[in-house]
């Protein structure tokens, strides 16, 4: 099983993820395990970043998919109106699809307000380097919600995922 965790940063996709985790066993792989393993070496958001976290992601999700884990948790934040985006979270999805396991998605919302409250919780930051510049963190917050579509108003309504 594939649970695909979605929404815009802060909104509690770790948290959520995390407590899932417990419960049901399955590994928690957050957006910042990549995320953080990259920036080091290249900026967030350059082309060099997106292509090594991208295929990061895509080469865990499928040894993941072919092992005897019980499924995984999976976070990440989806520009719903990028285009290319729809994409990606399929390829993400696609090793777990291709063995007749079950993929799931989960949507969550907060405020910006609220978010920006969050981007500063000792939980988020203890596992998260590249939020620990909080001017930096709390304006890309600002801004990818400014520049992308990061809820999916309605898209998931009604799918059996």
């Amino acid at each position: 099983m594939l649970v695909n965790i979605v929404g815009p940063p802060a909104a509690g996709k770790m948290t959520v993820g995390h407590e899932l985790s417990v419960r049901t066993g399955m590994p928690l792989f957050h957006n910042h395990m990549t995320i953080d393993l990259v920036t080091p070496f290249f900026d967030f958001g350059t082309p060099a970043f997106s292509r090594l976290v991208g295929s990061f992601r895509r080469q865990i999700l499928a040894e993941v998919a072919a092992s005897d884990l019980p499924g995984m948790i999976f976070t990440f934040v989806w520009a719903f109106d990028l285009p290319g985006e729809e994409e990606e979270v399929a390829s993400y999805a696609a090793p777990f699809r291709e063995r007749g396991a079950r993929v799931l998605f989960v949507e969550l919302e907060a405020s910006e307000e609220e978010r920006l409250r969050r981007n500063r919780s000792e939980f988020r930051l203890a596992r998260k380097p590249a939020m620990r510049d909080l001017d930096w963190s709390d304006a890309n917050l600002i801004e990818l919600g400014r520049q992308y579509q990061l809820t999916s108003n309605g898209r998931f309504d009604g799918r059996a995922d």
